[in-house]
């Protein structure tokens, strides 16, 4: 768990969707159910009309008609055309903001809201403009990764990628991520087809790693069969988009042997 001194992530970056329609746009757009946000976090997802993943992002509701979203730098300006060509005649302006986007652990403070995928994760935090504490220092990521390892999280860009993850395989299920009872969403069909009606085959795990592994080594192989592909490392443990039926053989990336410790 994050300790008590408070974090900025320098990767991450706040949308503000405002307007009158603003709650009915994003509530039809998005995998999760937005009622709450106005007293909790909200962790939801984007997706393609085939069900595949697009983005995934924090909602908070500041007032009655403005949303912030908390997003990957780099997803952002994507991100925003993306919604803007779903706009049609819906009352809403979509912009990126100068917010900072801060974390922490222990007790929250006024204004904090805690990570709904894991409460190991602590609490997000939000400014706009200056108004920055002089405390906050920017999050070392070795810190930030050995807590996804620890907790199987995937991260955007990284184990979440545009147009080939499915977001039931990334466990969001399990981060508090979707809703099976809001109703419509882009992608919904697919996902709760994916819920209701199959069995999962294959998703994300946690593995550890025994020998040395080459940074170019990624593909998990059981004796002669592609099982699966190996993703963020912290020492000797990792996160592995793994097919389940390997998950009681031999395990090895390159020289190196995995070992199946959990499935999320």
């Amino acid at each position: 768990m994050l300790d008590d001194q408070l974090y900025i992530l320098k990767e991450r970056v706040l949308v503000s969707v405002s307007g009158p329609d603003a709650f009915k746009f994003l509530q039809n757009l998005v995998t999760n159910d937005l009622g709450n946000s106005e007293t909790c976090l909200i962790y939801a997802a984007l997706l393609t009309p085939q069900g595949k993943y697009l983005n995934d992002f924090f909602v908070i509701k500041k007032t009655d008609n403005t949303f912030l979203i908390d997003i990957f730098h780099q997803s952002a300006e994507h991100f925003i055309k993306r919604l803007n060509i779903y706009k049609l005649r819906l009352r809403v302006d979509v912009e990126l903001t100068d917010g900072i986007v801060c974390v922490g652990g222990s007790i929250a403070p006024n204004g904090a809201f805690f990570d709904p995928r894991d409460a190991k994760l602590g609490w997000r935090q939000y400014f706009l403009g200056n108004d920055i504490p002089s405390e906050a220092v920017e999050l070392p990521v070795n810190m930030y990764e050995k807590l996804r390892v620890e907790l199987c999280i995937p991260e955007t860009n990284v184990e979440l990628l545009v147009e080939k993850t499915f977001i039931l395989e990334a466990g969001f299920e399990r981060l508090s991520g979707v809703s099976f009872t809001k109703g419509c969403y882009v992608g919904q069909e697919v996902t709760a087809r994916m819920r209701h009606k199959t069995e999962l085959q294959k998703g994300f795990v946690k593995v550890r790693i025994s020998g040395i592994i080459g940074d170019s080594c990624m593909e998990i192989m059981s004796e002669e069969k592609v099982a699966g592909s190996l993703f963020t490392r912290h020492e000797n443990f990792a996160i592995a988009y793994l097919k389940f039926r390997y998950i009681d053989t031999p395990l090895r990336v390159g020289e190196a042997n995995l070992e199946f410790l959990k499935k999320f």
